[in-house]
């Protein structure tokens, strides 16, 4: 069985939003994958991130667990974006067999605990010990670009710094 065509995979606490637009748009994909508990239950929340998508770009909203047992599945004429909320989520569904090398940490939010290491990326204990294992047990690389073609000016952070 051949791998999916996974085009990017992004880290984004906001899931699809309008910087995710652009995402899509740059990346030419025809399929994003929302790969998240809570969205793949909540047809409001899916109602406005469909807003944003091209009618061209199939939407798929699945759970954790429903994304790592299909995704083998894909066709190949399937460009796939994955999103994903949180490193922990990203940790399982790479442990569950999404075959990825490199996630982009797009935003996650600031809140108490959290070690600021960007502009948009605040990490937590929980979120580096999900980094370090992706990046130490599975050899999965990180950027920080906040939009695909890495043009708009925001310095680059090297993930690995807070991770050690």
């Amino acid at each position: 069985m051949a791998e999916p065509n996974i085009v990017a995979f992004r880290i984004d606490e906001r899931l699809i939003h309008g910087q995710g637009q652009m995402w899509i748009k740059a990346l030419g994909v025809n399929t994003v994958i929302v790969a998240n508990d809570a969205a793949s239950e909540d047809s409001m929340q899916q109602m406005l991130m469909k807003a944003v998508v091209p009618k061209t770009t199939a939407m798929r909203f699945f759970s954790i667990q429903h994304t790592c047992d299909v995704i083998m599945k894909a066709s190949p004429k399937q460009t796939i974006f994955i999103v994903c909320k949180t490193p922990e989520d990203a940790l399982k569904l790479v442990a569950g067999g999404v075959p990825v090398k490199e996630i982009n940490i797009g935003n996650i939010h600031r809140a108490p605990g959290k070690e600021e290491v960007s502009k948009y990326i605040a990490l937590g204990p929980e979120d580096k010990t999900a980094l370090k294992t992706l990046r130490d047990q599975y050899g999965i690389v990180f950027n920080t670009k906040t939009t695909a073609s890495g043009d708009d000016g925001s310095a680059k952070v090297d993930i690995n710094k807070y991770l050690d």
